[in-house]
C-alpha cells in the first residue's frame, strides 16, 4: 500500500475541501461497485454523508479499510457491528451542526403552526384582501414534547422555552442535569403535548416509532416536527393522519426513501416540507466538511487527535 493513503469518496466533497484532502491523500470518487473492485485493496479510508452511509457491499470488498469519516452525525446506514469487529474507526462531525438543526426544528414548528407557507401562497395567488387569510396557531404556552434528548434535543428545548412553551422529553434515559420533565413513555408524551419534535437517532431501535397509535395520541390539534431520520415515522400512517386531519399538521425535513419521497405529501396543505436541509448553511456545511478532512488527517497522522464514534 502507498504511504499516501487512498480514500474513497462516496459523496462529493464540499468545494475547497477536495484540494485540502489532495495534499494528504489519493482520492477516488465512487461510481460503481464493479469499478471499485480494481482499487479495493488500496482503499484505507472513506468519506461519506450520513444519508449515504457505507453500504455493506462496499465495506465487504475493502479488505484494508481502517477509517470512515462521516459528513454528519448519523451512523444508521453504517454497519457499526461489522466496523467494530474489523476495528474500523468511525468518526462524525458531532457538535458542528447542533445549532442549525435545532434552528430548523423551530423554523418548521413556527412555519407549520403559523401557516407561513400557506399564507405566502395565499398572497402570491392574489387572494388578499378579497378573501379572509388563513389563521394560524399561537406558540406561547403550548406544550412541546421532544423525542430524543441529546445535544440537538436539548438545544431545541432551550429555544422553544424562550417562546414561553412548556417542555417535556422522551429519551432512552433521564438526564439528571436537565430541569425539564422526563417522560419515559412516548405515547404519554404525545398525548400530553401540542407539538411533538423528533430528534432521535436513526436505526432499527427507532424505526417506525411514530405509528398510528402515537399519531392518534398527538391528536387533531397536534403538530409533528421531524428533523431526525425519515425512518422513525411510519409514513403511510402519517399521510393518512394528515389527509384525515387526525393531526393538525407536520413539518418534515427528512423522509423515508429520500430523495424519492412519497408524492402524496405534495398534495397536503397542512405540511411544510424541506429537502433534508437542517444543517444546510454555508457556515455549518463548511465546518462539517473541514472536520471530515481533519478527522482523516488526524487518524493517519496522530490517532489520539481523532474522537471516534467507535
Amino acid at each position: 500500500m502507498s504511504s499516501r493513503p487512498d480514500i474513497l469518496m462516496i459523496d462529493p466533497l464540499f468545494p475547497g475541501i477536495r484540494e485540502k484532502m489532495e495534499k494528504s491523500f489519493t482520492l477516488h470518487s465512487y461510481t460503481t461497485l464493479e469499478n471499485l473492485k480494481s482499487i479495493a485493496p488500496e482503499i484505507r479510508g472513506i468519506t461519506t454523508g450520513g444519508a449515504s452511509g457505507v453500504p455493506s457491499e462496499i465495506m465487504d470488498i475493502l479488505p484494508n479499510l481502517e477509517v470512515i469519516s462521516v459528513n454528519g452525525v448519523g451512523t444508521d446506514r453504517i454497519n457499526l457491528d461489522e466496523a467494530k469487529r474489523r476495528n474500523i474507526r468511525v468518526a462524525t462531525t458531532q457538535n458542528t451542526l447542533t445549532d442549525d438543526v435545532a434552528d430548523m426544528a423551530v423554523v418548521l414548528m413556527m412555519s407549520t403552526m403559523r401557516g407561513i407557507v400557506t399564507n405566502d401562497q395565499f398572497v402570491r395567488a392574489g387572494k388578499w384582501p378579497s378573501e379572509p387569510s388563513p389563521l394560524g396557531h399561537t406558540l406561547t404556552k403550548k406544550r412541546v414534547g421532544i423525542a430524543g434528548f441529546g445535544h440537538i434535543g436539548q438545544a431545541i428545548a432551550k429555544r422553544v422555552s424562550a417562546f414561553g412553551m412548556e417542555v417535556a422529553y422522551f429519551n432512552s434515559h433521564a438526564r439528571p442535569e436537565s430541569s425539564y420533565h422526563f417522560e419515559p413513555d412516548l405515547k404519554t408524551l404525545a398525548d400530553w403535548c401540542d407539538v411533538l419534535i423528533l430528534a432521535v437517532s436513526g436505526g432499527p431501535r427507532s424505526a417506525n416509532m411514530i405509528d398510528r397509535d402515537i399519531l392518534d395520541a398527538l391528536g387533531k390539534s397536534g403538530f409533528l416536527i421531524n428533523i431526525a431520520r425519515g425512518t422513525v415515522i411510519d409514513e403511510e400512517a402519517l399521510i393518512t393522519a394528515l389527509q384525515e386531519k387526525r393531526i393538525a399538521g407536520a413539518g418534515l425535513d427528512v423522509f423515508q426513501n429520500e430523495p424519492n419521497i412519497n408524492p402524496a405529501f405534495f398534495a397536503l396543505t397542512n405540511t411544510v416540507l424541506q429537502a433534508h436541509q437542517a444543517s444546510a448553511t454555508v457556515e455549518t456545511r463548511t465546518a462539517m466538511a473541514n472536520l471530515v478532512a481533519d478527522n482523516l488527517i488526524a487518524y493517519f497522522t496522530d490517532k489520539s487527535l481523532l474522537t471516534p464514534v467507535i
